[in-house]
């Protein structure tokens, strides 16, 4: 018998969400229940954690804490959301620390931090060999204005971290550019410019779950932001083989077991643009018969059943 068993205890699942009455949260908890588990549902302010004492992270709800070492098999982490850098940094570490004591996280902690660096997980993906927009990246405006002549005079200027099409602007006036730049220069941010690819108003998103792609759409916009949270419309997609592929290299390139990838395909081919190690699926799921919550959850028991 493991730590995580008991004879008179289901397994349980964790679910570490900001909102646990968020539509995504709703849906795993279901799924985790339709299989017979229990839902351990909490958020980073019910943790405490401890060095030198047990346990060693304590999650605390209503009915009291949860020994999460040794109750909790595996974790499914929704959006870990804002907050201070001593926040964000005790947050992966939490995670990191769940991790080593063998509880299983989706995704690993590892691969949240590359991919919810925009800058960080790019790279990986071009030294993989896999096509990614012509990206630079600077913190003086002077540079960041060279760098938009670079780019063609029209560049999408977006948070190095950040989701769901937030705080991003397309950019191709110099005076606008300029002006830009030095707010940003002068408030201490990054400088992270990306060519602006001409993609129809539309792109992909593919869900990887493991190493198959399980559901895919394309988002198709009124403007050029294709976010569905934007208002872009999800049309159902059957991906060809090597799209595919292509997602599911680029999944694996960042370690994430599931993984919302973004495609765009501009007149050079297509490139990945983003991959969410945290994605919301509740606009695939309006356009796809599959159960996408039951298949996490299903990725999740297959995972530890394997360990």
């Amino acid at each position: 018998m493991t730590p995580h068993e008991g004879s008179s205890h289901r397994l349980k699942i964790g679910l570490l969400t900001r909102d646990p009455d968020a539509w995504c949260s709703t849906q795993l908890r279901r799924a985790i229940r339709q299989r017979g588990l229990e839902p351990v549902t909490f958020g980073f302010a019910d943790v405490v954690a401890r060095v030198g004492a047990d346990p060693k992270v304590t999650a605390w709800r209503r009915e009291g804490g949860i020994d999460l070492i040794a109750e909790v098999p595996a974790i499914i982490v929704r959006p870990i959301g804002r907050g201070s850098l001593d926040e964000t940094i005790f947050r992966l570490d939490i995670l990191h620390r769940l991790e080593r004591q063998g509880v299983k996280i989706f995704n690993p902690p590892s691969a949240i931090e590359k991919a919810v660096d925009k800058y960080y997980a790019l790279t990986i993906l071009e030294e993989k060999g896999i096509p990614v927009p012509r990206t630079i990246v600077a913190e003086n405006a002077h540079r960041a204005l060279d760098a938009f002549h670079e780019l063609g005079d029209d560049v999408v200027v977006k948070p190095v971290f950040g989701s769901r099409g937030i705080g991003i602007t397309r950019v191709s006036d110099p005076e606008i550019a300029q002006r830009i730049f030095r707010s940003l220069d002068f408030l201490h941010h990054v400088l992270y410019l990306q060519e602006f690819v001409r993609h129809g108003r539309k792109d992909i998103r593919a869900l990887v779950i493991g190493d198959r792609v399980v559901a895919a759409m394309n988002r198709v916009a009124r403007g050029w932001k294709t976010n569905v949270s934007q208002g872009a419309k999800p049309v159902p997609l059957k991906p060809d083989p090597e799209l595919e592929r292509l997602v599911v290299r680029a999944a694996k390139a960042i370690d994430c077991e599931i993984a919302g990838v973004d495609v765009m395909e501009g007149p050079n081919g297509r490139l990945i643009n983003e991959i969410n190690s945290q994605p919301g699926f509740r606009g695939l799921q309006s356009v796809t018969q599959i159960d996408i919550a039951g298949q996490i959850v299903d990725h999740a028991i297959t995972r530890i059943r394997a360990r």
